[in-house]
């Protein structure tokens, strides 16, 4: 099902959830034990066939080659499902508390844990996010054992008070809580098992894999994915519930406020100065988490908090997150009619940070630092070095100006160096001026429209439409603008306009790209328009490759997105006898990916696509490379 069908599935869910809650969870129940049951009946006929012409050769007491042989095809194919079905979980990343580090943290979670009746963590670490979650590894696969993870961010105990840290830790175990939630605790593992599952099954090339497994899959975890999605968003109500219990629902309310607005805060205000240090300080910060310890504290302004508060009380629920969002969420908690009376404890006096971390907070703050600043080092300096030469050529347009007329590049290009590095008010007279000349350019329309609407100057709308007339690339980015100018002004109905007009924009796009990564005796070819500088670049790429015999290239004919083309590079390989241990395929196709920065979809010719591959000769010019003759190698497909 498409996003469309997904998001009114959901919603009839929902209806039905309220209504009959017990019949809705036994559902759920069923669907997860159907996915179960489906995997071990396909093992357990699979593993039943072997045993029985194991039996079989055993009775006749004769043993053929064509058995031995299905014998071993049978058995490798089992082991394969297997492996397939072994879906690991990545450990999440983090520095590693200790009790004897953080007791008061420890003390704090030790409690939680036996009210809710949640089980124990086996390890906390601490993060640079600002956020809190609990995360489950299954060391078992599908089949769980479950090593549990509490992450907690540095940022986010910053940025609270105990009492609102402490809701939030509540919260984030009441979703492992025995008091409430276990099912759907249970649920939602399955829920995250499944969809990694079947987007494993989705890379794989074993076509009796496919024809097992992929039908169901692609029946089974939208439909499952939909119902668990439900009792998601319905495990955020209860795990709100559990923080209200435990440390109060003004507390948790609070912390849902002091969050939204922080969040806001460091990504509007805080990382958008320290972005703009780059241009003109040559190493980055040493001090990171301590300014920005100060800055959530300091630089929150009662007028821009109340602002970030509409913004966020005007985003609505949907289907791309299962969390509510806060006003319904505030509306559950009883606060929904007063959510501004907690900007009142905006900067609080005093942070979870403080208390829990207490003798050790200033040195898991330097960790994170030192960490920040190794892994911003390199992008600073090659942004600062980027930033003194563009302001130098800025000035040196400037300067000829002044004196005479620029071309349209240098036009361009003094008019982006000048939003970059000069006063907002010169930028949009620059980007005027081109535009004056160039109406139809693309990211000229995006940038003046973009800066407009930074100035709260609604005609940027109309240079954004303009931009995603000249470029369908602008669409998505563009509509987010809008939605979120529109949001700022309260003006839901504009909002709602372009959020749907994004939606389409992404389901195209979506369908472009399955369009682009299947290839097939029915698709429609035409020659490619490459530039003969363009060829001849390709055709270098390739010769460092000594095992392309010869190559092909063609422009896929496609429905969705014409105007954007797509390429298709056919590859000839060649063996050499004494070298079995050429390239891997795959191995090859990534090389060539990374190498070629045009949009081409490679593809291995073999005898797998014999036909394909004398459709694609047929056409004008396809052969673009063969491998001079100057190597003596055997080849062989």
């Amino acid at each position: 099902m498409d996003g469309e069908q997904f998001g009114a599935f959901v919603q009839k869910l929902e209806r039905f959830a309220r209504q009959q809650p017990k019949a809705y969870k036994l559902r759920v129940g069923l669907l997860a034990t159907l996915g179960y049951a489906y995997i071990f009946l396909i093992l357990t006929v699979l593993l039943g066939t072997l045993v029985a012409i194991a039996l079989l050769i055993a009775s006749s007491k004769t043993i053929s080659g064509g058995a031995i042989k299905l014998i071993i095809l049978l058995a490798a194919f089992i082991v394969f499902v297997l492996q397939s079905l072994w879906v690991t979980f990545p450990p999440p990343v983090g520095l590693e508390l200790s009790r004897q580090q953080v007791p008061h943290l420890f003390a704090l979670i030790d409690r939680l844990t036996s009210t809710l009746q949640a089980p124990q963590f086996h390890r906390v670490l601490l993060t640079d996010d600002f956020n809190a979650c609990v995360v489950q590894v299954p060391r078992l696969g599908i089949l769980g054992w479950q090593q549990n993870y509490l992450i907690l961010g540095l940022p986010l105990m910053q940025a609270l008070t105990p009492g609102q840290f402490r809701a939030v830790l509540a919260h984030e175990l009441g979703h492992l809580s025995g008091n409430h939630s276990r099912f759907a605790g249970w649920i939602y593992r399955i829920r995250k098992t499944w969809l990694q599952l079947f987007e494993k099954s989705q890379q794989t090339r074993n076509h009796a894999f496919a024809i097992l497994f992929e039908p169901f899959f692609h029946w089974y975890t939208p439909f499952f994915s939909a119902y668990s999605f439900v009792l998601a968003r319905i495990d955020e109500y209860e795990a709100d519930r559990c923080a209200a219990e435990i440390a109060g629902a003004q507390n948790i309310a609070a912390a849902l406020v002091n969050i939204e607005v922080k969040s806001r805060f460091l990504q509007s205000q805080f990382w958008s100065d320290v972005n703009r240090q780059m241009d003109d300080r040559a190493e980055p910060p040493e001090s990171i988490f301590n300014n920005m310890s100060v800055a959530i504290h300091q630089d929150v302004k009662l007028d821009d908090a109340q602002k970030w508060l509409a913004q966020a009380l005007a985003t609505t629920t949907d289907t791309a997150d299962t969390h509510p969002c806060l006003t319904e969420r505030l509306a559950a908690l009883g606060y929904g009619d007063r959510p501004e009376q907690f900007l009142s404890s905006i900067p609080p006096q005093d942070r979870a940070a403080e208390e829990f971390l207490s003798n050790n907070l200033q040195q898991l703050t330097e960790h994170f630092n030192l960490a920040w600043q190794e892994q911003v080092a390199t992008p600073w300096r090659q942004r600062y070095a980027y930033a003194q030469a563009a302001q130098k050529n800025l000035q040196a347009l400037e300067e000829k100006a002044s004196q005479q007329s620029l071309t349209s590049e240098e036009a361009w290009n003094r008019a982006n160096w000048t939003a970059e590095f000069r006063e907002t008010e010169a930028a949009i007279a620059l980007f005027r001026e081109f535009l004056s000349t160039h109406s139809q350019h693309a990211a000229a329309n995006y940038a003046l429209g973009k800066i407009l609407l930074q100035q709260h100057d609604p005609t940027g709308i109309d240079y954004l439409e303009r931009a995603m007339m000249a470029d369908a690339d602008n669409i998505m980015s563009a509509c987010e603008l809008i939605y979120s100018f529109a949001i700022q002004k309260g003006d839901k109905q504009t909002a709602e306009v372009y959020e749907q007009r994004a939606g389409q924009h992404y389901r195209l796009l979506l369908q472009a790209r399955e369009e682009r990564s299947q290839l097939g005796v029915g698709d429609r070819f035409e020659p490619h328009d490459l530039s003969v500088e363009a060829i001849a670049q390709l055709q270098q790429q390739l010769s460092s490759h000594n095992q392309i015999a010869k190559a092909y290239l063609v422009r896929k004919i496609v429905q969705y997105l014409p105007e954007k083309p797509c390429y298709i590079l056919g590859i000839e390989r060649e063996f050499h006898k004494l070298k079995p241990e050429t390239t891997d395929e795959r191995e090859l196709v990534q090389q060539l990916i990374r190498e070629i920065s045009a949009e081409i979809l490679v593809l291995i010719l073999d005898d797998r696509t014999r036909d394909l591959e004398k459709k694609i000769g047929r056409i004008e010019g396809a052969a673009i490379y063969t491998k001079p003759k100057h190597t003596k190698q055997i080849t062989s497909k």
